[in-house]
């Protein structure tokens, strides 16, 4: 298992292709998007991610590191693209569909296929089925219709569980779930990942690893709809949130999380609704705390339009448009769909202080002004802080006197 193809150059691909090759696996990676291919053959990423572009510039000048629009042969292929969701949040794997389809040309006898994207239960055996379809000539497990003959094919779920911003130490550090599809390919998977991550790799089947994943962040998903909810409570009853959950965490066993401007990023935001969609009429508690979160950031729009109400041609300055602090990343952010829903309104004159982006998201050009978080502030009526980028936690106080101020995450009114 020496030649890695990577599908997906992502948040996860990425990292995932440079780590492996630093570990001196040769990696060959695929993706859709012409720019970050020859990015990345320039030793160079679209992405910020810490010292990711330190291990992608060593990895392709030691020769371990390529990538093109094309597929080609390797012992293991592993599978890192997106799996969002449709209108009435119906799971989309066309991303996994295409891939799975798209490798099979390439799949030999012997190979390992590892999924690593957050999917629904029983995403792992729709992979085995593409590929049979493409390739009723390998031994497929679970796909074997005794019309294939020689070594089978190795099939496995193991999926991300990193934080961006820690992605290359998480990567090694963290424990791994492996799922195989049957025991021949879990203890293949198994040792593949033993190969390079220091943390526990436990074994188990496709379809609980899968669940395990979703599993995850529905908790931290229902966990963090409590503190939401506890804001909007504490809001209307005129009570400071942030004082009432530090007090209320001194019990020894009260452990309430931060409330925010609702949910982002491509896991927590969205795996819920996977498990809501397999189990409908089960999944009651998760289902509410995806509406409970889905709901925070019109609360945060009402709290705004309130505050800029009392100007005439307000300036409003929002602080921030990535889903958490210290990363470039918008997928599913709060910030950016409540920053859009401003820019609509054309009473207010809108800035934006978003350090991690040299240029605004499409949804945003020729609606508002990208500046530096001191200017913005300066210039506003309103300051709304979405986003608690360390940049945002230094701005010296002094400077929001006089200034109506919306704080999501309990920064500047604790």
């Amino acid at each position: 298992m020496q030649n890695i193809c990577v599908v997906g150059l992502g948040y996860i691909g990425l990292p995932s292709a440079s780590l492996l090759a630093s570990k001196g696996y040769q990696v060959h990676g695929v993706d859709v998007n012409a720019a970050v291919v020859e990015a990345l053959n320039n030793g160079n990423i679209l992405i910020h991610e810490p010292s990711l572009d330190v291990m992608v510039k060593s990895a392709v000048a030691s020769g371990r590191l390529n990538a093109s629009l094309e597929f080609v042969p390797s012992d293991v292929f592993i599978l890192a693209v997106p799996t969002p969701f449709n209108a009435g949040h119906v799971p989309n794997l066309d991303y996994v569909r295409s891939a799975s389809k798209s490798i099979a040309p390439f799949v030999q006898p012997g190979n390992l296929i590892i999924l690593e994207s957050t999917s629904p239960v029983g995403t792992t055996e729709k992979v085995c089925r593409w590929i049979k379809e493409e390739r009723p000539d390998l031994r497929i497990p679970g796909e074997d219709n005794g019309d294939a003959r020689g070594e089978q094919v190795y099939v496995a779920h193991c999926p991300e569980r990193v934080l961006p911003g820690r992605i290359l130490i998480e990567l090694v550090s963290n424990d791994r779930v492996i799922g195989g599809m049957d025991d021949a390919s879990t203890q293949k998977a198994v040792a593949f990942y033993k190969s390079f991550v220091h943390g526990e790799v436990c074994a188990t089947n496709a379809r609980t690893a899968e669940l395990v994943k979703l599993s995850e962040n529905a908790f931290r998903d229902v966990n963090i709809a409590f503190a939401n909810e506890l804001s909007m409570i504490c809001a209307e009853l005129g009570i400071n949130v942030w004082e009432t959950i530090t007090l209320a965490n001194r019990h020894p066993r009260v452990n309430i999380l931060q409330p925010g401007p609702g949910v982002g990023g491509h896991c927590i935001a969205v795996d819920p609704w996977f498990i809501v969609s397999s189990s409908p009429d089960t999944a009651r508690l998760i289902r509410t705390a995806r509406e409970v979160n889905d709901s925070k950031p019109q609360t945060v729009l009402d709290s705004v339009f309130a505050k800029a109400s009392r100007f005439t041609r307000p300036v409003v300055a929002c602080l921030g448009l990535a889903f958490k602090a210290n990363t470039d990343d918008l997928r599913e952010s709060p910030a950016l769909h409540i920053v859009e829903a401003l820019a609509d309104d054309k009473d207010i004159q809108l800035l934006v202080a978003e350090p991690y982006i040299h240029k605004l998201p499409e949804t945003l050009h020729g609606k508002v002004e990208l500046c530096a978080v001191d200017q913005a502030i300066e210039r506003a009526d309103v300051v709304v802080l979405l986003v608690d980028h360390n940049e945002f936690k230094e701005v010296d106080r002094n400077k929001l006197l006089g200034k109506a101020i919306v704080d999501t995450r309990g920064i500047y009114t604790k």
